[in-house]
């Protein structure tokens, strides 16, 4: 095998340089196994903080290397969550930074985070409430919740340098009193095992502040009556506690009469008078009647084709009858009369035939009268003749 030339030894000793120069991966250090990409947004940055916080705190992680890997993780948050320092590391890497933050206190990144989970108690990690949300998809809904405040992320206190260590409890947050068998809260700290001298005048120590957050809700064809979409992790934030869930539910807009749903079938209500009633081809068109048409409901969640329609019809009577809509009404349940049916065809008939011409009507008369003679005439019985004629004469 040949020896290594002078090029290959060179280029060997510029990558170690480079490494050396560039620090940490603070992306990697968030990101657990992974190195995250440069363009990872804030809320993704804060989410890999958060879990991996909650993973090395020392108060809740006893490891001898749980110490040190917070630090390291507190302070990869720290410059990746300001845009000013990331700007720098992204341009230049650690190095770069450290010139930069030269001549300046950097303050403690584990004192700083220190209160952020209530530092002084072994407890279990815990999740804030779920906020659950009805709405109707044609409005715009605004949701308010409560996020850590950015000045003092989440301690309370104007600064680091204005948290102390209790006086009363040593920092133990319980102290015992002689008047109580069992040991009793701190009434100087509250439990906290720490005091502040100065409030943030941001959030006044309340640690939290309101924020009014703005979610985009993506719509389905067909979503089901009451279907809950969930925001993970976007509930209220505390120092206490894991942050919460938001729940959207969808329901359809309510307003008075239109359509009626139920899952992917829709129901109708059409009003029709008595005209249109009398239309129908049923025996009793004023009896309750339901159309099907098929294939013109909603669409099927998460599924191809459409429910059918129900259109039930609704027949309204008017308050007063008269004459002609009583027999409408009758004729409607049982039929036309004989009589009322006879009386129509004679209407239908003087309708259709012409009338007469008077003149016409003079010489018809006329001829009328000179035929009258002739035809008794006709009708004068004749004589019988009682002789037998010469040929029955014969006969005999």
């Amino acid at each position: 095998m040949a020896p290594p030339t002078l090029f290959t030894l060179l280029s060997v000793f510029c990558i170690l340089v480079a490494v050396v120069a560039a620090g940490k991966d603070f992306y990697k250090v968030l990101d657990g196994n992974s190195a995250m990409y440069m363009s990872a947004g804030d809320a993704t940055i804060k989410k890999a903080y958060k879990k991996l916080s909650k993973k090395y705190h020392p108060d809740k992680n006893n490891t001898p290397e749980a110490k040190d890997k917070f630090v390291e993780i507190s302070r990869a948050y720290e410059v990746l969550s300001d845009s000013e320092k990331r700007a720098i590391y992204d341009r230049h890497g650690e190095d770069g930074l450290k010139q930069h933050e030269a001549g300046k206190n950097a303050p403690d990144p584990f004192s700083m985070f220190s209160n952020f989970f209530g530092g002084g108690h072994h407890e279990q990690s815990r999740k804030g409430p779920t906020m659950l949300t009805e709405f109707e998809v044609s409005l715009a809904d605004m949701i308010k919740k409560r996020i850590l405040c950015d000045h003092c992320r989440g301690s309370g206190a104007a600064s680091d340098k204005d948290i102390h260590t209790c006086g009363g409890c040593k920092g133990q947050g319980i102290k015992l009193v002689k008047q109580q068998v069992f040991p009793g809260m701190c009434n100087e700290c509250g439990g906290r095992g720490k005091v502040i001298k100065k409030l943030c005048p941001h959030c006044q120590g309340h640690k939290v502040m309101d924020h009014t957050a703005e979610y985009t809700l993506d719509v389905t064809p067909g979503m089901p009556e009451g279907h809950e979409v969930v925001f993970e992790g976007e509930g209220d934030e505390s120092p206490e506690y894991e942050a919460g869930d938001i729940v959207l539910r969808v329901r359809s807009q309510r307003a008075n009469g239109g359509f009626r749903r139920k899952e992917s079938t829709l129901y109708w209500t059409e009003t029709i008078g008595i005209k249109e009633a009398r239309l129908s081809r049923h025996r009793h068109p004023f009896e309750c009647h339901v159309q099907t048409v098929e294939g013109e409901g909603m669409p099927i969640f998460e599924g191809s084709g459409h429910g059918d329609l129900f259109v039930t019809y609704n027949v309204v009577l008017p308050t007063s009858l008269n004459d002609t809509l009583k027999q409408q009404l009758y004729e409607a349940f049982t039929g036309p009369t004989a009589s009322a049916s006879s009386d129509e065809d004679e209407k239908e008939k003087r309708e259709t035939e012409p009338e007469d011409d008077p003149k016409e009507n003079e010489g018809e008369q006329s001829e009328e009268k000179s035929e009258q003679p002739k035809e008794a005439d006709d009708e004068r019985p004749k004589e019988v003749d009682d002789e037998p004629s010469k040929g029955e004469k014969d006969e005999l």
